[in-house]
């Protein structure tokens, strides 16, 4: 493996946005592979967005107050969701994947064993008599045979690992925002007598009786990655963010819970989710370890703590402009909410092509097969380019008019406009950004991937407080295409 990376040093950086650049949209087996994980992958990760940005038009028709207040509370939850779960994920997937892959060699090398049976040996040992009994019941011998290799469980220890840390990891964070809720939202910026503060809590405390849901349903997505299958996470999310978008204006407006009844909706939608894909995932995998022994704590938590500095520097700097945009009163947080959620939620197409790269690259590095690893990292990083530039366009065209189906309050309204061109224009940084991480992941590059992170959040947390301190709204902005530039130009420093 290291060998397979001394090598990549030796090209300069640019070269792998070119290499074999006239074959990027080729529709050959590698092109397929990146596809058939990127495209139900990200629309997979853009269920959950798709559905909060339902909630917040739902919310924003409330009025500014309380749109505000849930975009304050979506804020922590994320902030708190993804620091406990971020790193499970992704080195999840990358150790199913490398455990897939030495497990799917194992198998084959069996297989060959058992073939090498000499054909003449087994023809001796059938009469010709039974010769055409056997033909004429070998029809139904291999239906059988199929249906034996589709139940036969795979043992991987690191999925036990990662639903028992997940598990845990989501009670623990629903303990902690039902009891530090007013506290954490105050440093937030909502003040106790603030008019945002009661939905704000209202919002944060239900939703937090779902973390145990989301953060399992996370991390079962990460084996499901791992294992090159983004189809089965598409289904379910889809389904349980249906369930939400139906379930939201009932709550909401026939049951008049108001944003009360947004987060009831979106929690029941989380089991749902989490219930697909645990039934799903036990028709695949032994779920239970043999022993205690295996599983594998040790590894996890090494690389987890490596990739949870990074997710805390990371999510710090988004969560830090929701709070400056919070101190600037509801309505430049109600427009922020918006903006953010937008941003967010284009972003994570990217994000299906980043594990998409890491699954390939993961599985590519085990099998020791390092062109198709060099290969995989060019194809998905010039397929991120062309979908940051389509992003922009899209979002030039559509977000202006868009934006009137989340609120009618014209001074929220002059706020998003404000915000359009720096959500339409990072586009591009983003999806570099996020495919980069993805290519780190892939090849276990986590201490690097943490320690940049770190160095990028220093850079950025000023930028933060000095822009927004001095140029409002607009300067939150600037800062967030400072930090999303200086996560992109970390990762292609690498």
């Amino acid at each position: 493996m290291e060998e397979g990376r001394g090598e990549h040093h030796h090209h300069h950086p640019l070269s792998v946005f070119f290499r074999d650049a006239r074959l990027a949209f080729r529709w050959d087996e590698l092109g397929k592979e990146i596809m058939g994980i990127a495209v139900p992958g990200a629309l997979a990760l853009m269920a959950d967005p798709v559905a909060s940005l339902v909630d917040t038009a739902f919310i924003g028709h409330i009025g500014p107050v309380e749109l505000g207040a849930v975009g304050v509370s979506i804020a922590v939850f994320n902030q708190v969701s993804r620091i406990a779960i971020f790193p499970l994920v992704s080195v999840t997937t990358s150790f199913v994947a490398e455990e897939d892959a030495m497990s799917n060699n194992r198998d084959q090398i069996n297989q060959e064993n058992e073939h090498a049976v000499s054909d003449s040996e087994m023809e001796e040992l059938i009469s010709p008599e039974e010769d055409g009994a056997t033909t004429s019941k070998s029809s139904f011998e291999t239906d059988s045979c199929e249906v034996n290799i589709e139940q036969k469980r795979k043992n991987i220890p690191s999925v036990s690992t990662a639903l028992l840390l997940g598990g845990v990891l989501g009670l623990l964070e629903t303990l902690l925002l039902v009891l530090s809720a007013k506290p954490i939202l105050g440093y937030m910026g909502v003040t106790p007598d603030s008019a945002m503060m009661k939905p704000a809590l209202q919002y944060l405390v239900l939703r937090a009786l779902g973390a145990p849901a989301v953060l399992l349903s996370l991390a079962m997505q990460g084996v499901f990655r791992g294992l090159k299958d983004t189809k089965t996470p598409l289904y379910a999310t889809v389904a349980g963010d249906a369930v939400n978008i139906v379930l939201d204006p009932i709550f909401m407006f026939v049951f008049k819970y108001g944003v009360r009844g947004a987060a009831i909706a979106h929690v029941i939608s989380q089991y749902f989710i989490a219930s697909i894909l645990l039934w799903r995932l036990r028709l695949h995998i032994d779920l239970l370890p043999p022993s205690l022994k295996h599983l594998q704590f040790g590894r996890f938590l090494k690389n987890g703590f490596l990739l949870l500095a990074r997710v805390i520097a990371a999510t710090f700097c988004v969560t830090l402009s929701a709070s400056m945009a919070a101190r600037l009163g509801s309505t430049p947080m109600a427009a922020f909410q918006i903006c953010l959620q937008t941003w967010l939620a284009c972003s994570l197409l990217a994000d299906g092509l980043a594990f998409a790269g890491q699954a390939i690259l993961a599985s590519a590095f085990a099998r020791k097969d390092y062109p198709k690893a060099t290969a995989t990292a060019s194809r998905v990083l010039q397929f991120a380019l062309v979908l940051g530039l389509l992003l922009s366009i899209l979002l030039g065209i559509g977000l202006r008019v868009g934006s009137r189906l989340f609120t009618g309050d014209q001074d929220v309204l002059h706020h998003i406009y404000i915000g359009i061109p720096f959500v339409c224009l990072t586009q591009p940084i983003n999806a570099l950004a996020f495919v980069f991480d993805g290519i780190n992941y892939g090849a276990s590059d986590f201490g690097y991937a943490a320690y940049s992170m770190v160095l990028v959040a220093i850079v950025s947390i000023i930028c933060i407080l000095t822009l927004a301190s001095y140029s409002g709204f607009t300067g939150i902005w600037v800062a967030l295409v400072i930090y999303m530039s200086l996560r992109m130009f970390a990762g292609f420093w690498r």
